[in-house]
């Protein structure tokens, strides 16, 4: 069976190479070949499951060493992969929703003519994400980690005549790099500390390191994940991204790359539970991204980009319950995989509606789309109810779980990170259904022209997906089906996950398991859940559902328009980071230009300055020579009598 694992890697691997080396002869059928290799994997998944179900739990963990990579003196890296319940899971989400997601780019993409680039690029991106989650050390998961990080470069900018798509790869490229610098950092200090970068070694050792290095180890580990996961202060990339065709936001920012943050702080977790001051920041970066992306999400009227915050708000969930240590590490991963499910379809589901309304994405030129696109409406109402944590569906188990692990943690803390918790869960309650309600409900909206009386908060974006009249229709079966089964997930997956704590089981022997101290019962959790719920859902009701939708948003209260600009993160940057890299750059040319080129051009100058008086004693005229020598003689015998008479 370990022979198997590097197949899950190799196999869309050949895929990408066959689909972006193999020419225009594929164009036809590049993307069943994409589609069939994506699946391939998944099924090599399901047998390697399948076989370390029959195995104790203990001894479900399989390695397989590729070879040696860099053997030099005492420096050693392999290409080995490591495949337990952590990364296993990791395995058949990105894999099982990645092929989902293959299935409906068919569709979707039907009329691109570079239809074989886009499906090479997805294979491309599943083989990076299995590598970093099937490596056995840190070096081979940075690997998989900066491939990860050009797919998304290549996917988000795949409609690079777009300038604004082109643009939004650039930012996404240049900040993740900025998280990629923590991650190389970390790994060169544990070398430095640990003589190695392998996961058993290094984390068998954590408790006998330093706290101090542990904790600029586990700092470094954080800023990779908030590149990688979209977490404060490097979350600027995520809205941008929705630039890119939708199945590129279901893969990369529902089910696979903005989780790779969460992994890698779970795969460390002895480094952190060693370092409470790194998982204290890892907690605090958690609860502070879970309300500001939900608060973000609550002023977007662009579909997806409304869903890009709900996907930094979601993602601050799993990162405060990995934070909080062995009370939270399994629930970080289980709201992980439900989120996969309820999130890449909800992304699908935005896919279906822009594909039916002209690529149009403002929620306010939708409405009453429920009677035209009965499936789509289905699909996305399962991921809606699943997402606010509606009774008995995937989001209630798990994010419920991190709720009550929040207040877990005991004391004030407990109770802070329990109600930031809690307030995110109202405003996800309230902007999702906001989305239903533009989206599905009301009269609809398109097609008409706007009154003098509804201003527009955002006049340059009015015209952004103005085409003809709409006429919206029920998506094709190869954008349905994937849909209808991430429904199906979206339903059922948390509730098996729970029943009989089966989930916690599986991962336990992996990431450990507490229960804390929590000063409430899980009844307790779960009925103030319910009451922020229904709250949101109210307040949303009563501001869209009850009042005519203006087609055009009104211009609204100083934070719903710092909302509209991301909580003026892009300003901050610009004035904090941008700006003072300018004037740094400005100084250093000027010190460039004025110090070092002056020196060099004056020493230059010098020179060529002397050279050219000198030149003149070079003349070629014997007469000049003669005076010379006459003058020279009658100095020296001037100073010999001279100094005979002294």
């Amino acid at each position: 069976m370990e022979n198997l694992i590097g197949l899950l890697v190799a196999v869309p691997l050949l895929g990408a190479a066959l689909l972006l080396c193999g020419g225009r002869r594929l164009d036809g059928k590049g993307h069943y070949i994409g589609t069939v290799l994506a699946a391939a994997s998944f099924v090599i998944g399901a047998v390697l499951f399948a076989d370390m179900l029959g195995r104790g739990e203990h001894d479900r963990a399989l390695h397989s060493k590729v070879f040696s990579w860099i053997p030099v003196g005492g420096f050693r890296a392999d290409v080995a992969f490591q495949l337990d319940q952590l990364s296993m899971t990791f395995v058949l989400l990105i894999t099982g929703v990645g092929t989902l997601i293959h299935i409906y780019s068919i569709g979707y993409m039907e009329h691109d003519e570079r239809r074989r680039r886009f499906f090479g690029y997805l294979n491309l991106f599943l083989a990076a994400m299995l590598l970093l989650v099937l490596a056995d050390n840190y070096l081979l998961l940075y690997v998989g980690w900066e491939g990860v990080g050009l797919a998304s470069y290549l996917l988000i900018g795949f409609w690079q005549h777009k300038p604004s798509a082109a643009t939004a790869a650039k930012k996404a490229f240049i900040v993740n790099r900025v998280g990629d610098v923590g991650l190389s950092i970390a790994i060169m200090l544990m070398f430095t500390t640990f003589g190695t970068f392998t996961f058993a070694p290094v984390l068998t050792s954590a408790g006998d390191a330093s706290e101090g290095k542990l904790t600029a180890i586990g700092l470094m580990l954080l800023l990779a994940a908030c590149g990688k996961s979209a977490q404060v202060p490097l979350q600027s990339w995520l809205g941008d991204a929705m630039e890119g065709p939708t199945p590129v936001s279901a893969l990369i920012h529902a089910a696979t790359m903005v989780t790779a943050g969460v992994y890698l702080i779970t795969r460390s977790g002895a480094i952190f539970n060693a370092a409470p001051d790194a998982q204290a920041a890892v907690v605090a970066v958690g609860a502070v991204t879970l309300l500001f992306g939900a608060i973000v999400g609550c002023a977007k009227d662009d579909i997806k980009k409304a869903l890009a915050g709900s996907t930094m708000s979601q993602i601050g969930y799993m990162i405060l319950a990995a934070g909080l240590g062995p009370i939270g590490y399994v629930f970080a991963i289980m709201h992980l995989v439900t989120h996969g499910f309820f999130k890449a379809g909800l992304f699908l589901g935005a896919g279906s509606v822009m594909h039916a309304m002209n690529d149009e994405v403002d929620m306010r030129k939708y409405g009453g789309l429920r009677t035209y696109m009965p499936i789509t409406f289905v699909t996305f109402g399962l991921g809606y109810l699943a997402i606010i944590g509606f009774p008995g569906l995937s989001g209630f188990w798990s994010k419920d779980k991190i709720i009550e692990a929040a207040f877990a943690k005991g004391g004030t803390e407990g109770w802070i990170l329990g109600g930031a918790a809690l307030l995110g869960a109202a405003i996800t309650a309230y902007y999702m259904t906001r989305v239903m309600l533009l989206t599905f409900f009301g009269e609809k909206r398109w097609g008409t022209t706007p009154s003098p009386e509804e201003p527009s908060a955002e006049p340059a974006a009015e015209s952004a997906g103005a085409h003809a009249e709409p006429h919206p229709h029920e998506s094709p079966s190869s954008m349905t089906i994937p849909m209808i089964v991430l429904a199906v997930g979206s339903v059922f997956a948390g509730g098996l996950f729970s029943v009989n704590d089966a989930f916690l089981k599986w991962l336990e022997p992996v990431t450990g398991h507490s229960h804390g101290d929590s000063p409430l019962s899980a009844a307790a959790v779960t009925a103030g859940t319910m009451v922020v719920l229904v709250i949101g859902v109210a307040l949303a009701w009563a501001q869209y559902g009850r009042r005519p939708v203006p087609r055009t948003a009104p211009r609204g209260s100083l934070l719903t328009r710092a909302a509209r600009r991301d909580l003026l993160q892009d300003d901050f940057n610009h004035v904090a980071l941008v700006k003072p890299g300018q004037y740094l750059t400005r100084g250093l040319v000027y010190v460039d230009h004025k110090l070092v080129d002056g020196v060099v051009n004056g020493t230059a100058a010098s020179v060529g300055g002397l050279s050219g008086r000198l030149r003149k004693l070079q003349n070629g005229y014997a007469r000049t020579y003669a005076v010379s020598m006459f003058g020279g003689t009658a100095v020296l015998i001037a100073a010999t009598l001279l100094m005979r008479a002294v």
